[in-house]
């Protein structure tokens, strides 16, 4: 099941009637509060969240997702009007997955949902990933950075789980990027940067434990 969360009625129509045709059971909601009814009945596999909406708008709701043991881990794609760098920065950074601006093709859609599907029904991580003094715990979604809990924005974590997933192992800006923002995300490489110093900064002395490989991307290196 799939939902989509989309205050304009052309819109909703033609996206759940999409997702119809391409095989996946869908089911629109004009507001927040017809979306939170349905979502105590059954969860979905992924909801496209529109930000501009009456009432509670997107964003609003996407923190009261990702705060919720319940539904933290629920694929989320917005869609919206906004196409600025700071908008896409603001809605992935508050734990969207991918991101998607108006007008969009229906066909591209579709695509985007496959792919972040694909990305989420993997394997799901070890529970506890460890180098030096960082431990992560991607069940209880905490991390501590010498012995002191720290507190991450979800794509830091994301990209900071990603990282450590592949210790030792240099990882390109373009495999991050795909891995931790999506295929289609089209998040330029200075965003990965500012995440990477944000973290470090975060992790105090832990942080040096991410290594810049020049002209290829980052890496977790061995215990220091």
């Amino acid at each position: 099941m799939i939902y989509c969360v989309e205050d304009e009625a052309s819109i909703r129509e033609l996206v759940v009637y999409t997702l119809h045709a391409t095989g996946y059971e869908a089911q629109g909601f004009a507001d927040g509060k017809a979306f939170w009814t349905a979502l105590e009945q059954e969860l979905p596999e992924l909801i496209l969240l529109d930000i501009m909406l009456p009432g509670e708008d997107g964003l609003q709701i996407l923190k009261r997702i990702r705060t919720n043991s319940r539904t933290a881990d629920l694929p989320v794609i917005m869609v919206t009007a906004k196409g600025t760098e700071f908008d896409k920065v603001i809605g992935l950074d508050s734990g969207a997955d991918d991101y998607i601006a108006k007008p969009f093709g229906m066909m591209e859609l579709v695509s985007r949902v496959k792919a972040l599907l694909r990305r989420t029904q993997k394997t799901s991580a070890a529970a506890t990933l460890a180098c030096g003094n960082l431990v992560l715990n991607h069940d209880m979604h905490r991390v501590l950075a010498d012995g002191k809990e720290v507190v991450l924005t979800y794509k830091e974590f994301e990209l900071l789980e990603y990282l450590l997933e592949n210790r030792g192992i240099v990882l390109t800006r373009d495999k991050i990027l795909d891995r931790v923002w999506g295929i289609a995300a089209e998040v330029e490489t200075r965003t990965l940067d500012v995440h990477i110093r944000s973290l470090r900064h975060k992790l105090g002395a832990s942080g040096d434990l991410i290594e810049t490989v020049r002209g290829v991307g980052y890496r977790i290196g061995e215990d220091r």
